[in-house]
């Protein structure tokens, strides 16, 4: 329905007068076989690159989608600060460095404007003089930054360069390839609806100004002209712009009138490209009318506001242009069926068989049309987005102990979101002591560490499947037995060693870090086994008693499925004579500025001359670089430093450093394995290659 104040629309033929501008329309035969069009996106002046990405995709043609570059020396005094500073900013004619400086924010406008000349923005003169030659046919429409100018010299036949094809909405063209014809329809400039009726610097359809350029009213409403007078259903239609259907209602319009198959657009400096028809994106076709009647909405408004100042100064040829524009606007489809109609409902074809490509700038990716035997394919390539950055974050990153502990046993807050396997990012693949193919949420609390199999009910299913059972299940169930007795023999141990009054147990327990309840689930498996634990963590009664928690001198909150308080995994064990405080310690490695985040110093026994030490690192890298300060000297005092290991792993922490599992081979302390480090050869770096490289789970040693 239209609106009571436009003027009633005129017949849709074109004007007499029409027949001094004729339509600029040529058929090239690309292909008759096959055809490969590349399609870009914000070339932005780097021209001499259209040949390399031609050869590299072997394309017969290029697409553009606007802002080509086309700005000569004298453009730059035509184009505003902030247009050129935006230009300066994504051409990619200036390296990044070059950037930095250039757009500081010291440096004002017209220091800007002094240090940029055309070499930096478009390589465009070199183009037009004939240094650079295009190999191929490319076919191009405006985009939102460029020199109106120029165009206008194009549209007026002033300038003409070998195989560049300007589109615009009295030029189209139609190219023959792989057993179709394509026509070829453009819209340049960006869509600013308030500057519809402003044609700027420009001196008849086309708006611009001060480096910019915008789409009008009358430039639709004469490639709506255009499009019927070479219209030929044998033909399929695209249609090229830069504003993209997309996000604007118009151009979605305008793709109804102009019966486009197809539709290529510019992104708004996407990394990726996207393909879309409307019924993948729609909830429901009422969706698709909706955003033609938002852009609809928007474009009423103006034109309300300015409809009496337009028909004052129009003549009779753009009345007629005018009329087709508004036509535009007023498409939009109906539920009804329409009359004629042989399916049940009145749904607008293009709404599910109209195709649309928004693209990526050309520097992140592209689109190729391989075009054969009248069927269009497509491939599209894209940068893509940077992840790595979250591999190496490591300030905020939970440490998993085991590769077999998920997300569910891991409750340390983070600020990224877990990802599969929740591995940690600065782990460096350590061996998993547990089978590939173990990957439930719930293996972080099963048996399966030890090699045995899982007792009949409490049996993990993997992927569908089973653990293998043992024929005989008695002695299954006594293997269990066994292992819990080992494991319950393990927890004693500590008070075992308590009562013995050992003094490097006591130094040890002097230093341990009390663990809290938010400590109690990055906890589950630092003890270096997977032993079953009730859920609610309290002590029941086992097979032959009850577990008991080991006495200590600590009166923190004991975690209670660890022997082990939570010891932070990037710290160093250090022993010496005579006193140090923890000021000279952190004098020794640095300090804050070298990762040392804290020195621990246990009191020392009366008569012992002997001290320890230990010193945490924010992370494995400067844990390295702390290592390597062994065997230096403060004030005339030899200073060994080693890795701070668990109990019973061997080094210093580990007290006796006895093997366990009956000659299985113990397991490396978790900061060793994540750090890539071994017990073997006096705790130097370990290759990163091999199966020692797979991704999370204690690495494994035989001492």
């Amino acid at each position: 329905m239209q609106s009571a104040t436009r003027p009633t629309s005129r017949a849709v033929a074109s004007p007499n007068p029409r027949q001094l501008n004729p339509v600029n329309t040529q058929t090239k035969v690309i292909d008759a076989v096959q055809g490969r069009i590349l399609c870009l996106a914000d070339i932005r002046g780097h021209l001499s690159a259209l040949n390399d990405l031609a050869r590299e995709t072997n394309a017969k043609a290029i697409i553009h989608t606007g802002d080509f570059g086309f700005f000569e020396s004298h453009s730059i005094e035509r184009i505003s600060d902030r247009t050129l500073r935006h230009l300066a900013m994504y051409s990619p004619l200036i390296s990044t460095a070059q950037k930095d400086r250039l757009l500081s924010p010291d440096n004002t406008p017209s220091a800007i404007r002094s240090t940029v000349d055309i070499s930096l923005i478009s390589e465009f003169p070199l183009l037009l003089s004939g240094q650079i030659k295009l190999q191929v046919p490319v076919f191009t429409v405006w985009g939102a930054c460029e020199d109106v100018v120029i165009l206008e010299k194009f549209r007026a036949g002033s300038y003409s360069i070998d195989n560049l094809h300007v589109l615009d909405e009295a030029t189209t063209r139609c190219l023959d390839v792989g057993g179709i014809k394509l026509r070829l329809l453009g819209l340049g400039g960006a869509l600013v609806q308030h500057k519809m009726f402003d044609n700027g610097e420009g001196n008849a359809t086309i708006a611009g100004g001060q480096g910019t350029m915008w789409a009008t009213a009358l430039q639709i409403g004469e490639l709506v002209d255009t499009a019927q007078r070479v219209l030929d259903p044998t033909e399929t239609r695209v249609l090229i712009s830069h504003a993209s259907p997309g996000r604007e209602g118009i151009i979605a319009q305008l793709a109804l009138i102009l019966k486009a198959d197809l539709t290529i657009s510019a992104g708004l400096h996407f990394r990726y490209a996207s393909s879309y028809n409307e019924f993948s994106v729609q909830a429901d076709f009422e969706g698709f009318r909706r955003k033609l009647a938002v852009g609809k909405e928007g474009f009423d408004k103006v034109w309300d506001t300015v409809k009496t100042q337009v028909d004052a100064v129009i003549d009779e040829n753009q009345r007629v242009l005018l009329d087709k524009a508004l036509s535009v606007m007023e498409r939009i489809p109906s539920l009804q069926p329409q009359p004629g109609a042989t399916t049940g409902t009145g749904e607008e074809p293009a709404w599910k068989n109209c195709w649309n490509w928004n693209l990526c700038d050309a520097a992140f990716g592209s689109l190729v049309l391989d075009i054969k035997e009248g069927r269009i394919s497509a491939e599209l390539k894209s940068q893509g987005f940077n992840y790595a950055y979250r591999r190496t974050a490591t300030g905020n990153v939970a440490q998993i102990p085991n590769s077999a502990v998920s997300s569910l046993s891991n409750t340390t807050p983070t600020t990224n979101p877990p990802t599969k396997g929740s591995t940690p990012a600065p782990v460096e693949n350590p061996v998993s002591p547990l089978p590939k193919e173990v990957k439930s949420p719930l293996v972080g609390t099963s048996p399966l560490i030890s090699g045995k199999e899982t007792p009949k009910d409490t049996q993990i299913k993997t992927n569908g499947t089973t653990t293998p059972s043992d024929p005989a299940s008695e002695r299954a169930d006594r293997g269990y037995k066994r292992k819990e007795r080992r494991d319950r023999k393990d927890r004693d141990r500590p008070e075992r060693e308590t009562k013995e009054q050992d003094k490097e147990s006591a130094e040890e327990k002097t230093d341990a870090t009390p663990a809290t309840a938010s400590d109690s689930q990055p906890a589950l498996a630092q003890s270096g086994k997977a032993t079953p634990v009730p859920d609610d963590g309290a002590a029941t009664d086992g097979p032959e008693g009850g577990l008991r928690s080991p006495v200590t001198d600590s009166t923190g909150t004991r975690t209670p499925t660890s022997r082990r308080p939570y010891r932070h995994p990037w710290t160093l064990f250090l022993r010496f004579l005579g006193p140090l405080t923890d000021s000279d310690l952190q004098e020794f490695f640095g300090g804050e500025e070298a990762g040392v985040s804290r020195v621990t110093i246990p009191q020392s026994f009366q008569g012992r001359d002997q001290r320890i030490a230990y010193v945490e690192f924010v992370d494995q890298d400067k844990m390295k670089v702390g290592l390597e300060k062994n065997n230096e000297k403060i004030r005339d005092m030899t200073i060994e430093v080693k890795i701070a290991h668990e109990r019973g792993e061997g080094g210093e922490r580990g007290g006796r450093g006895r093997p366990r599992g009956r000659g299985r081979g113990g397991y490396t302390s978790r900061a060793l394995g994540a750090a890539g480090l071994s017990k073997r050869n006096g705790d130097v770096p370990r290759g990163g290659s091999g199966d020692n490289n797979k991704t999370g789970g204690d690495s494994t040693s035989t001492t």
